[in-house]
C-alpha cells in the first residue's frame, strides 16, 4: 500500500523490518511487564530475579539444535531512522547485523558478560518458529549509508547488562 500511495500521492516513505532489537543505551533499556525476549529473560536470571531461562526447542536443524536469530542494537536502529529522514529516501529495508546467533550462543554470551551461570529449562518448540531468521541488510547499508556499530553479540548483551544492573526493577510504574 505504501508503494501505491507514493505513486498516487507522492508520499515518500521508509519502512523498516527489525530483526530482534536488543541492547540498551546509557539511559534507556528494555523493560516489559511480561517479558518474552531472550536477552532480558537471561539477564533476569543472572540478576537472581528468576531461577532459570526457558529455551524453546533443541531439535532444530542447526549446529546446536536451537534457533538462530539476528540481533540488532537499539542505537543502530535509531541511527537507521535518522538516516531515513534525509529528503528523497524511500523504500523498504531490513535492519539486522546479517549474522545469526543460536539461542545457546546468546545464553553463553549472557553468562560471559554477566560472569554468572544461567540455568536453562528446555521446553518444546514454539509453534511456527523457523530454524533460522537472519537479515539481509545490504540495501540499508548501500542506500542509507548505514552500518551497525554494535555488530558483536557481546557488545549488545553488555549494554543490556549494564542497563539491567543499573535498573534491576526496570522503569518505575
Amino acid at each position: 500500500m505504501l508503494g501505491w500511495y507514493e505513486r498516487i500521492h507522492g508520499l515518500e516513505f521508509v519502512a523498516f523490518r527489525y530483526f530482534n532489537a536488543a541492547g540498551a543505551s546509557a539511559r534507556l533499556g528494555e523493560h516489559h511487564r511480561v517479558e518474552t525476549h531472550l536477552i532480558p529473560n537471561a539477564l533476569r536470571v543472572a540478576l537472581g530475579q528468576a531461577p532459570h531461562c526457558d529455551l524453546y526447542g533443541t531439535d532444530y536443524p542447526t549446529p546446536d539444535g536451537t534457533c538462530i536469530r539476528d540481533y540488532i542494537h537499539v542505537e543502530d536502529l535509531a541511527d537507521a531512522h535518522i538516516r531515513a529522514l534525509a529528503p528523497g529516501r524511500r523504500g523498504f529495508y531490513n535492519l539486522g547485523n546479517g549474522a545469526g546467533y543460536s539461542v545457546r550462543e546468546v545464553l553463553r554470551a549472557c553468562e560471559a558478560v554477566s560472569g554468572r551461570r544461567i540455568p536453562v529449562r528446555e521446553q518444546p518448540r514454539r509453534p511456527g518458529d523457523p530454524p533460522v531468521l537472519v537479515a539481509a541488510a545490504d540495501k540499508a547499508r548501500r542506500e542509507l549509508g548505514w552500518q551497525p556499530r554494535f555488530a558483536q553479540l557481546e557488545a549488545i548483551v553488555g549494554s543490556a547488562w549494564a542497563w539491567h544492573r543499573a535498573h534491576p526493577s526496570g522503569y518505575p510504574d
